[in-house]
């Protein structure tokens, strides 16, 4: 697996400093899973930030603290990991890796997916971010999807197959940021279903008469 499409250091940088909502951070995570070269990166940029931190003057706190933010830290973790299904993890080569396989409870064969129409279906990923949306997409290979530009951002990570676009050829592992200058149809490629991981912050803009209709029907 070669992955030819990253994350841009802006997006990394605001995941090491912990300043994404959590479906951008699901997608950079899921993205880390695969690419041992920005896994790399982010290492390297954690540890930049670590000299910074040790540099800073020490300030007096309450005797406390520590216990304080440790305790909050747990019971957050505790309530995050109760409202999720447990991952099966049976399988030796899962399509789905951590920590996406956990947040839908197994691999793509357990799931239930949902239909959008002409051999293409979706599910809706329940997160705790209400201002972003992530969905798993399987687009059956060799079929596009309707022409359309983004009213924000849209992350698209393939986790299976692949599909091409006026901007590239994206494969297991590579990651698109598509904002509102990306005008495109995305293709799936032949061979097999591409299935995608695609996190947005608003509605596509389909070019389509027949799309904008079901638009409000299947939630994209």
């Amino acid at each position: 697996m070669t992955i030819s499409h990253h994350p841009g250091e802006e997006l990394l940088l605001d995941y090491v400093a912990g300043s994404l909502a959590e479906t951008w951070s699901l997608a950079v995570a899921t993205h880390l899973a695969l690419c041992p070269m920005c896994r790399r990166t982010v290492s390297e940029l954690e540890a930049v930030g670590g000299e910074l931190v040790s540099a800073v003057a020490p300030v007096p706190v309450e005797d406390d603290l520590y216990d304080s933010i440790v305790a909050a830290t747990n019971a957050a973790h505790e309530d995050s990991v109760s409202s999720r299904p447990v991952a099966d993890s049976s399988g030796p080569n899962p399509i789905l890796p951590e920590p996406l396989r956990s947040y839908l409870g197994g691999d793509v064969d357990s799931l239930e997916w949902r239909r959008l129409g002409l051999g293409a279906h979706q599910l809706p990923i329940p997160t705790g971010d209400e201002l972003t949306t992530a969905r798993l997409l399987r687009i059956p290979a060799g079929r596009p999807v309707p022409t359309h530009s983004h009213g924000g951002l849209e992350l698209t990570l393939v986790l299976s197959g692949a599909f091409s676009d006026s901007t590239g050829t994206y494969g297991r592992g590579d990651l698109q940021e598509a904002d509102e200058s990306i005008d495109h149809q995305p293709q799936a490629a032949l061979g097999e279903d591409c299935i995608c991981l695609a996190v947005t912050d608003a509605p596509l803009r389909f070019k389509s008469l027949g799309a904008r209709m079901v638009q409000p029907l299947i939630g994209i």
